[in-house]
C-alpha cells in the first residue's frame, strides 16, 4: 500500500508539492482514482483525486480512520549525532520504523557535530512513517544542549547509558518495567563526561548498560529502542496468554 502524506489534508485538499509529484507524475494517478493519504497525526484517509498536478494534486475525502500506535507506551531516545551526518539520518530512518514518539539530538560536552538539519531529519521520518504504515510522525527536536534535555524528559523511566565502568550500572533489559514511558540517554562516541553522568544521576536518571559489545552511538540507541519494544511485547504475549488459560 502507498501513503501520501499531508499534514493539512482536511483544510487543504490538496497533496504537498513532493507528493503530488510523486502522485502525478511518477505514479500517473489521473481524476478518480483513490489513495490512501495520512496527516502524521494517527489518522488515515481515503481519497479520490480530483485535479492531477505535480505542483498541488487536488482531493476529497471519503472516509476518516483512526491508526493509533502499536506500542502505548511513549518512547524518547535522546542521542548524541555523530561526525558523519549520514549514521544520524540512518538512525532516525530505522527508529521511526521501529518506533519512537520523541527524538532529541543531544549535544554535549564531548560532542563531534554541534549542528544538524533538522528539517532534513524530518523528510527522512516521514518518508519512513509512510513506509513502515503508520500515521503518527515522531516529534524531532533541534539539537538541544545536555541539561536542558534531560530536564525537559517527564517520562516515568529515565536511562543514561554510558562506557565508565567506573560508575556501576545495569542492564537496561534488567531495568525497564514493560509498558511504562521511557527515554534513554545516549551519548556521543566519546562518551558522556563524568559531570554530565552525575548531572543524570542527580536529575533521576538511572545508569544502564546495553551489554557487554562496545556500540557505535547510532546501534546503541537503535538497540535501546529495540530492547524496550522487545521487552513489552513480551509482557503483552504473557498477559495475552494468561488470559486465555
Amino acid at each position: 500500500m502507498i501513503q501520501f502524506y499531508a499534514p493539512d489534508i482536511l483544510t487543504t485538499g490538496s497533496l504537498p508539492e513532493s507528493d503530488s509529484r510523486h502522485c502525478s507524475k511518477v505514479l500517473r494517478m489521473k481524476a478518480g482514482h483513490s489513495i490512501e493519504v495520512i496527516d502524521g497525526k494517527g489518522h488515515r484517509f481515503t481519497c479520490v483525486i480530483d485535479d492531477p498536478h505535480p505542483k498541488r494534486t487536488l482531493v476529497h475525502v471519503t472516509d476518516t480512520a483512526a491508526v493509533p500506535l502499536s506500542w502505548q507506551q511513549e518512547i524518547t531516545v535522546a542521542v548524541a549525532p555523530s561526525k558523519h551526518m549520514d549514521r544520524m539520518e540512518w538512525l532516525v530512518e530505522k527508529l521511526t520504523e521501529i518506533g519512537v514518539n520523541r527524538i532529541i539530538p543531544l549535544l554535549c560536552a564531548r560532542s563531534e557535530r554541534k549542528e544538524i538539519n533538522t528539517e532534513r531529519l524530518e523528510k527522512i521520518a516521514v518518508s519512513a512513517m509512510k513506509q513502515s504504515l503508520k500515521a503518527v510522525l515522531p516529534i524531532i527536536e533541534p539539537m538541544t544542549p545536555f541539561r536542558h534535555a534531560i530536564a525537559s524528559i517527564s517520562s516515568v523511566q529515565k536511562f543514561i547509558a554510558y562506557c565508565d565502568r567506573s560508575i556501576p550500572r545495569k542492564l537496561l533489559a534488567g531495568e525497564y518495567l514493560p509498558e511504562e514511558s521511557a527515554a534513554i540517554l545516549i551519548g556521543p562516541e566519546g562518551d558522556f563526561s563524568p559531570e554530565e553522568i552525575t548531572l543524570a544521576l542527580d536529575n533521576a536518571y538511572r545508569p544502564v548498560s546495553l551489554g557487554d559489545n562496545r556500540l557505535r552511538t547510532e546501534t546503541a540507541a537503535l538497540s535501546a529502542c529495540d530492547t524496550f519494544h522487545i521487552l513489552d511485547m513480551a509482557a503483552q504475549t504473557v498477559r495475552l496468554t494468561s488470559q486465555t488459560e
